[in-house]
């Protein structure tokens, strides 16, 4: 039997980074994977989802190519050619993480990892030990009872990555990130698009006038949006599909070629042998304390399998966490409070702490800023003009309790405010940190000018 100190179940970015930082560490490190290097995240998530975009947002230009005096007379997509991109960038990726692992010695065991009592991982037959095992199985696309996945004519998000044809009309039911990535890509590529939420306002997780925000500039896109609405059944018996939407002016059937179901996601914990080992979950979760210790001593869970929020940055917060408390470093307690989340539709999307809402429902006599990337010179200048910053501030003692941004390229400018957040920066700090002009950062300077009555451009 093979001894190692740490096993590390699954290669995501929980997983993959977990092993090589507990290598940085000096322990002696495994990690199991039953099919690719790097995960959904890097295999058919985050990464190549980006490069599908991308070629949307270069195909945008084109069609837009007179707005900034150029003249393209014709162009066209493959989008063969655009899917075959993204896969090459998603194996590149791979690649790079089959390097890391070499480079930091950690052995990589290829097959279906199963939990044993006594610290112990069956894989494909045998069986090896460590005095720590950290699981770190993440999760895949969620099914509903009224919607099943037959992965050709409703499908989720793998399928939607990899389709053989396009489209030519599209039913995405769901709006968080996954659904408004796809509705962005498929609609710029051409493909009529609706989008079927089930509470009010699209991406819910978000500020209110980030929601709205987003509905107005995907319905001058032309994609359709239905809210509060749900999918009640389908029917894939003729040449495409038939989607029965509960409307609350009653009920509507829509036809497209494909529904992509993008309702979340469900863990993949089954048959992992948590019931062997003992190891306590609810509700899809496996409960962990604050340094991702599981009840079992010597097993531990990272990622999405936890309940914290489903993120490549968070799975790869904690796994750097629960090995540096493993080999006795003082860690703090993550702060699931101060996590960026982002969606790459456009315009992008990022956020960070509390909507203007929760501010209000938890008591705070609050400061709001706001400003609009139509008065930002940069913005104008990019053609980019859609959407805002808007900056939440506790008005007695300045602290930053949330921003919301929606627009080009927010997804790199949340990084301000989750570490002014994390170094306790009041308002009046952040105003007087000179930012860079034109940029599109200046907007934060400016939305917190506007919270504390200063505001020049507006």
């Amino acid at each position: 039997m093979s001894k190692y100190d740490i096993i590390v179940l699954g290669s995501g970015p929980g997983g993959y980074v977990t092993a090589i930082r507990a290598s940085q560490l000096g322990f002696k490190t495994a990690v199991v994977e039953k099919e690719s290097l790097g995960g959904v995240c890097l295999n058919w998530g985050c990464i190549p989802t980006k490069a599908l975009l991308k070629s949307a947002q270069v195909f945008e230009y084109l069609k837009h190519a007179s707005d900034y005096g150029l003249s393209v007379k014709e162009f066209d997509k493959d989008f063969n050619a655009v899917v075959k991109r993204s896969r090459g960038v998603a194996e590149g990726m791979s690649k790079g993480v089959q390097f890391l692992m070499k480079k930091n010695k950690i052995d990589v065991i290829e097959g279906f990892g199963t939990l044993k009592p006594g610290k112990k991982i069956e894989v494909n037959g045998k069986e090896y030990s460590a005095d720590h095992i950290i699981i770190a199985t993440g999760a895949r696309s969620r099914e509903l009872p009224s919607l099943p996945q037959d992965g050709k004519k409703v499908i989720g998000y793998r399928e939607a990555m990899t389709l053989d044809k396009q489209p030519k009309k599209m039913i995405v039911v769901g709006s968080g990130a996954i659904g408004v990535e796809f509705a962005y890509f498929y609609n710029s590529m051409g493909t009529d698009v609706t989008i079927v939420e089930f509470l009010p306002n699209i991406v819910p997780v978000e500020d209110e006038e980030v929601s709205k925000q987003l509905e107005r500039s995907f319905k001058k896109s032309g994609i359709k949006i239905m809210t509060s609405s749900e999918v009640t059944k389908v029917d894939t018996s003729g040449k495409g599909v038939k989607a029965t939407v509960k409307t609350s002016k009653g009920e509507e059937v829509l036809e497209a070629d494909i529904i992509l179901s993008a309702v979340g996601i469900k863990t993949n914990i089954e048959n992992i042998g948590l019931e062997d080992v003992g190891i306590a979950v609810d509700r899809d979760k496996i409960l962990v304390n604050n340094y991702y210790q599981t009840n079992i001593p010597g097993y531990y869970a990272i990622g999405d399998v936890t309940p914290g929020q489903a993120l490549a940055h968070v799975a790869s917060a904690e796994g750097i966490l629960c090995v540096e408390k493993i080999a006795g470093m003082h860690v703090e307690a993550l702060d699931y409070g101060n996590i960026p989340g982002c969606t790459y539709a456009s315009p992008e999307i990022a956020s960070v702490g509390l909507t203007e809402k929760q501010a209000k429902d938890k008591g705070y006599d609050i400061k709001v800023g706001k400003f609009p990337f139509s008065a930002s010179g940069k913005a104008s200048a990019a053609g980019t003009k859609d959407g805002f910053v808007k900056v939440i501030f506790d008005a007695k003692y300045g602290e930053w309790l949330g921003c919301h941004m929606i627009g080009a390229g927010v997804t790199d400018m949340i990084a301000e405010a989750v570490l002014g957040r994390k170094l306790e920066t009041t308002g009046h700090e952040v105003l007087k940190a000179v930012h860079p002009h034109p940029t599109m950062s200046e907007a934060v300077m400016e939305a917190v000018a506007d919270a504390y009555g200063e505001v020049i451009h507006l």
